[in-house]
């Protein structure tokens, strides 16, 4: 892959799609897989964070976290519309139009909202990892993908600070806060781990075969581990250990109320196929 990729502010996925099309270029099979996954992680937790709009505990929070969504669903489609060019896909075929099977999210992406400090707890996890994740794939060899995730990485970094934010005044506020929010770091936590697997797809092809395109979990696990486990201890609060998940999102195994969230936000695509506004 030879094609360039402007840089900048401007960059919007309408942008990444006519770059694309003016190049001629298409995402390798592989490099596409990859991109699914994290448009699908996106996505996905999109579509859950959308839920707390008009529900959150102060009116300052619906617009922050409605404004967390939107940044993802912006991440979402720049990395489906280069997954999709692999295909001769859109981003709506690949965001209405699969099956449960064919989702490719981590199932941390996908966990039901709970409480509040459930919602943070895992907005915590995700977006520490996101961090890391795309402050390395930044130099990624694909131009693409290194030009998506430099945008991505300034607006998850404020992801990350408002979910920091949270944790400690959840921690160091009431008796009852804190004791949610440990509640929800013991249940939320077992799913954090999947986010650190090594697997074929990058191993053997992203790094090794196409020459470091993406980025390896398990090399992320050590930083992450100790950020999150610095604002955990100023927010008196106990890291997990012992359980962890089975996980299997990126094989297409997802956790139950995955297929009612697939339902609700595919029903409109899916009843009136081809309509526009």
């Amino acid at each position: 892959m030879s094609q360039k990729i402007t840089m900048g502010a401007a960059l919007t996925p309408e942008k990444i799609a006519e770059q694309l099309a003016d190049g001629g270029a298409v995402a390798p099979a592989s490099v596409a897989e990859y991109a699914l996954r994290l448009g699908d992680d996106a996505l996905i937790l999109s579509q859950r964070l959308g839920w707390w709009i008009a529900r959150a505990p102060e009116i300052e929070e619906d617009i922050a976290l409605g404004n967390i969504a939107l940044d993802l669903i912006g991440h979402a489609r720049s990395f489906l519309t280069y997954a999709g060019s692999a295909w001769g896909k859109s981003e709506d075929d690949l965001a209405y139009f699969r099956d449960e099977p064919d989702w490719r999210c981590a199932q941390i992406f996908e966990l039901a909202n709970g409480d509040f400090a459930h919602t943070i707890v895992r907005q915590f996890a995700v977006s520490f990892f996101q961090f890391e994740l795309y402050s390395r794939l930044v130099d990624s060899s694909d131009p693409v993908l290194a030009a998506i995730a430099a945008k991505a990485v300034k607006e998850v970094d404020y992801h990350r600070d408002h979910s920091a934010q949270w944790m400690l005044r959840l921690g160091q506020g009431t008796e009852e806060s804190r004791r949610r929010v440990q509640v929800a770091l013991t249940d939320v936590w077992p799913y954090v781990d999947e986010l650190f697997r090594d697997d074929g797809l990058i191993d053997d092809v992203l790094i090794d075969d196409l020459d470091g395109v993406a980025v390896r979990p398990t090399t992320l696990r050590e930083p992450f581990d100790e950020l999150v486990g610095r604002v955990l201890g100023q927010a008196d609060l106990e890291v997990p250990t012992g359980a962890v998940a089975r996980g299997g999102g990126r094989d297409g195994v997802h956790t139950g109320g995955f297929g009612v969230l697939l339902a609700e936000m595919q029903v409109l695509a899916r009843q009136y196929p081809g309509a526009t506004w």
